[in-house]
């Protein structure tokens, strides 16, 4: 799968878990916008998790010295 697409799945999780909490955890404005927040940062530090293991394996900081034979 492709960084973009890969990417949109996560916006597409974001959001449906964004209106879960909405539907699920109703006990006001503050408490609303608090969870909300959760879930919003839970899902960027999950997609930059992500998108810096598969950039990490594009261009690895330690080059691999390969033998004569190989």
């Amino acid at each position: 799968m492709g960084f973009l697409v890969t990417t949109l799945i996560f916006v597409v999780i974001g959001i449906i878990a964004c209106l879960c909490t909405r539907i699920c955890c109703n006990r006001g404005p503050s408490a609303n916008l608090f969870h909300l927040t959760l879930v919003i940062t839970a899902t960027i530090c999950c997609w930059m998790m992500w998108a810096i293991v598969y950039l990490a394996q594009m261009k690895p900081l330690i080059v691999p010295i390969l033998n004569e034979g190989e």
